[in-house]
């Protein structure tokens, strides 16, 4: 198991996006992370891959990504042994960031309860740091794309003080991610969307 203990310490990062089973389409938003990479590089002057990799979340190749993320529409569903290796990733010192492609909401809060049955995914609120980082979101989330007529809210799992989950709800972020024709949202909206991206991605990395 690797402890992610020199992480501030390296020149260059790679990220990760989780590959889960269930039937959910874990490999939607096929641009978005590459677009958030290519834009978090040209603003931050981070140095992280162009490419991100897709783990699966029962392996151990997922303790070479500090950084993780996953999407999709519909059902996910973690094993007992895939619920362990995720717990212990992030508890090693990795970091998940889920984002509600709409329709994963209660299969994904299921999966995560068995990854931390003791724990509860709870309302991050707007003062906390993964919304002021180089970009200041003092309303929290920004809403990207409109479903339920719902504020967008950002759900977080921490331990021992450190956030290890982040979890965007009605807010689509990864949608304003993709190429501008495949959602077609404005510029403005795609723009806010990155800019949280990149929050996240600073407040795990510290680049």
């Amino acid at each position: 198991m690797m402890a992610f203990l020199s992480l501030n310490a390296q020149k260059s990062y790679q990220i990760g996006l989780l590959k889960y089973n269930g039937g959910g389409d874990w490999y939607a938003n096929p641009t978005a992370l590459p677009n958030l990479i290519n834009f978090v590089n040209r603003n931050l002057s981070a140095e992280i891959e162009d490419e991100p990799v897709t783990v699966d979340v029962g392996s151990q190749e997922i303790f070479n990504y500090p950084f993780v993320h996953m999407t999709g529409h519909g059902n996910v569903v973690f094993s007992s042994q895939e619920a362990q290796n995720l717990r212990n990733y992030l508890l090693a010192g990795g970091f998940l960031h889920a984002s509600d492609n709409y329709g994963m909401n209660p299969y994904f809060r299921l999966a995560i309860k068995s990854v931390f049955p003791d724990e509860e995914l709870v309302e991050i609120p707007f003062s906390h740091p993964i919304f002021h980082q180089n970009y200041d979101f003092k309303n929290g989330l920004p809403k990207i794309h409109e479903h339920d007529n719902l504020a967008p809210k950002g759900y977080g799992i921490f331990h021992k003080g450190r956030l290890v989950v982040f979890y965007d709800f009605e807010c689509d972020l990864s949608d304003g991610w993709e190429d501008a024709p495949v959602h077609n949202d404005p510029d403005e909206k795609r723009k806010l969307a990155l800019q949280m991206g990149a929050n996240i991605l600073q407040y795990v990395f510290s680049f």
